[in-house]
């Protein structure tokens, strides 16, 4: 990527090294904290790896679920300064993909988006909703990798 026509900003500098090392928490606005953490961990299978309290008195949560062996995480966090909950997407590996679908397609409360689907160069996926509308993107891990 080229900086070439773009101005600098004063006093930073584009040769420091950044810390960041990995993707590992991703978040979601969610209306009742209690309902997704049943979802994410009754319907989707993940753990629970955290709930806790914090801030100022320990009025707020923090909670993270996570696929079992993941290292990454997902938060999910009740609206703060003005969030609305849903509007969030995140993609998840299954290594059977259509048996994923089939096994979600057969639960009552699963708000499936698209069946299994795969093009040129597109790896079998399908889509569905959490309870608050945030998408999930079941994705077949690519082979390569």
């Amino acid at each position: 990527m080229s900086s070439e026509g773009t101005p600098r900003l004063e006093g930073m500098s584009t040769s420091t090294k950044s810390t960041i090392t990995t993707i590992g928490v991703t978040m979601f606005t969610v209306a009742d904290v209690d309902a997704a953490i049943a979802f994410y961990r009754d319907t989707l299978g993940f753990e629970l790896r955290a709930d806790v309290p914090f801030g100022p008195g320990g009025e707020m949560r923090w909670v993270e679920v996570a696929p079992p062996g993941s290292t990454a995480r997902l938060s999910l966090n009740p609206p703060m300064m003005g969030s609305e909950p849903g509007g969030g997407s995140i993609g998840v590996e299954a290594t059977d993909v259509r048996g994923e679908y089939e096994r979600l397609k057969a639960l009552e409360d699963v708000q499936i988006e698209s069946e299994p689907m795969s093009g040129d160069g597109v790896p079998l996926l399908f889509t569905l909703r959490d309870p608050d509308g945030n998408h999930v993107t079941v994705v077949e891990p690519d082979p390569e990798r």
